[in-house]
C-alpha cells in the first residue's frame, strides 16, 4: 500500500498563532525537577535563532476562569487546590513527582487559558492553527487529580471551551508526548464525540488506561527503543482511517516532545522531523474535515536543546516553513490543498490586542553534558534495532 508522504502537503504559508506568557515561567517545582522554567526559555532562544518566531503570531495568554475550569475538574477539586498554594519561597508536594510553589496555579491558569484563547482565535478565524508554549502541562490531570506534573487539564479545557461557547461537537485530540495522556482519557472516556488518539512508550508511567475499553479512546503504544519508522507506521495504520471516519470539527494536539532520543525521561528514539511529519498529517486531516483548524499545546519535552528543535519542527510545520535539513530534503512533491485562513470565506480580521513582540531574550542554559541532556541526568541508551532512514515513510 502507499504510505502517506507528508512532502505533498507542505509548504502553503499559514497564519500561525503563538501563544505563550512570562508568568508561566514562575512555576517551580525545585531546582532539581526536570520540568522546569528552563523549558519555554528552550523553545524561545531556539526560534529566535531559527528565525522562526518571525513568521508567527505571538499573543499573551489570558488566565482561564473558574467557569472554564469547572467544566473539566469538579468544583471541590478545584477549592481544594487553590488551598494548597505555599507561602513565597516555600514548595509543597501534592504527589510524588507533582510540587506546587506560591505562583503554580498562576502558571496553570494561564496555561489552561492559552488553550481557550487559542481556540477562540481558530474558531473565529483570526488564525489558521495555534501553538501554546505554557507550563505546567496538563495531560495527566484527570476530573479529581493533579499529578504526572500537572495541575489542570489544558486541552480538555480548550475542548469544552470550543463545544460550550461555538457548538463545536467532534473533537479530535492527538497525544503524541512519551506518556500516555491519562488525564484527558478520564475526563473523556464517556464522550464518544471527543476522539483521543495516544501514542506513547508501552509498559511505563502513569500506568492507567494502558487498555482502551472506549472505541472513541484509541492508545497506540510503542515498545521500548521505537524510533521514527515504527512510530511513523503506527501512527500511518492507527490514526488515519480512525480520524477520517470521526471527521472532527476541531483538532487540538497534545504536543509532548519527550519521545524525542535525546531525552532522558524515557527510551523512545524519535528524530527533530518526526514532529514536522506528524504535524503534516494532523494539519492534512484537520484541511479535508474542520478548515484546517488547530490549536497545538506544549505538554512534555525535558532535553532542553532537543525540545527547543522539536518545537521549533513543528512549528515549522504549523506555518508552513520547510524543515529544510530534514523532511523537506529528502523527496518533493506538490503543494498542499489546504485553503489557509486568508482564503476562507468572511475571515476576520486579527485581535486587535496582538502583541508585537521582538525576538526574545533568553537567559543562559544550564551546562550540557556531551549528551546534550543536562548535567547529572543520565540520557537514554535505547536506540532502533534497525537503520530506518532509507525507508519509504522519510
Amino acid at each position: 500500500a502507499d504510505h502517506y508522504d507528508p512532502h505533498t502537503h507542505a509548504g502553503m504559508p499559514m497564519i500561525t498563532s503563538y501563544i505563550s506568557h512570562r508568568d508561566c515561567g514562575q512555576h517551580f517545582m525545585g531546582p532539581t525537577h526536570p520540568e522546569s522554567p528552563l523549558r519555554l526559555q528552550a523553545i524561545e532562544r531556539q526560534l529566535a535563532l531559527s528565525g522562526v518566531i518571525q513568521h508567527v503570531q505571538q499573543y499573551s495568554a489570558r488566565a482561564a476562569t473558574l467557569e472554564q475550569l469547572a467544566r473539566v475538574h469538579p468544583m471541590r477539586h478545584l477549592q481544594a487546590l487553590e488551598k494548597c498554594p505555599p507561602q513565597a519561597g516555600q514548595l509543597l508536594t501534592i504527589n510524588e513527582d507533582t510540587v506546587m510553589c506560591a505562583d503554580s496555579l498562576v502558571a496553570a491558569r494561564l496555561a489552561a487559558g492559552a488553550v481557550v484563547r487559542g481556540v477562540d482565535q481558530v474558531m473565529r478565524d483570526q488564525a489558521d492553527n495555534v501553538f501554546c508554549a505554557v507550563r505546567p502541562p496538563g495531560h495527566h490531570a484527570e476530573r479529581a487529580d493533579a499529578m504526572g506534573f500537572c495541575f489542570y487539564n489544558n486541552v480538555a479545557v480548550g475542548a469544552l471551551h470550543a463545544r460550550q461557547h461555538y457548538g463545536v461537537k467532534r473533537i479530535a485530540i492527538l497525544d503524541f508526548d512519551v506518556h500516555q495522556g491519562n488525564g484527558t482519557v478520564d475526563i473523556f472516556k464517556h464522550d464518544p464525540d471527543t476522539l483521543v488518539c495516544s501514542s506513547f512508550q508501552d509498559a511505563m508511567y502513569p500506568w492507567r488506561y494502558l487498555e482502551s475499553r472506549w472505541e472513541h479512546i484509541h492508545n497506540t503504544p510503542l515498545s521500548e527503543g521505537s524510533g521514527s519508522l515504527a512510530f511513523r507506521r503506527a501512527i500511518e495504520a492507527q490514526w488515519l482511517k480512525k480520524l477520517d471516519d470521526f471527521k472532527p470539527e476541531l483538532i487540538l494536539i497534545s504536543a509532548g516532545f519527550d519521545a524525542h532520543r535525546e531525552d532522558p525521561m524515557a527510551e523512545l528514539c524519535l528524530e527533530d522531523d518526526d514532529y514536522y511529519w506528524v504535524t503534516l498529517l494532523a494539519m492534512d486531516v484537520a484541511r479535508r474535515h474542520c478548515h484546517g483548524r488547530i490549536v497545538s499545546v506544549l505538554e512534555g519535552g525535558y532535553c532542553l536543546e532537543a525540545l527547543g528543535r522539536s518545537t521549533e519542527a513543528h512549528l515549522k510545520a504549523l506555518a508552513g516553513l520547510p524543515m529544510q535539513d530534514g523532511l523537506e530534503a529528502r523527496a518533493g512533491g506538490h503543494r498542499p490543498s489546504k485553503q489557509p485562513m486568508s482564503e476562507r470565506p468572511e475571515s476576520n480580521k486579527p485581535e486587535p490586542d496582538q502583541l508585537d513582540l521582538a525576538p526574545p531574550t533568553v537567559d543562559a542554559l544550564p551546562p550540557r553534558s556531551a549528551s546534550g541532556t543536562p548535567d547529572g541526568v543520565q540520557p537514554s541508551l535505547a536506540k532502533p534495532a534497525e537503520d530506518e532512514r532509507d525507508h519509504p515513510l522519510f
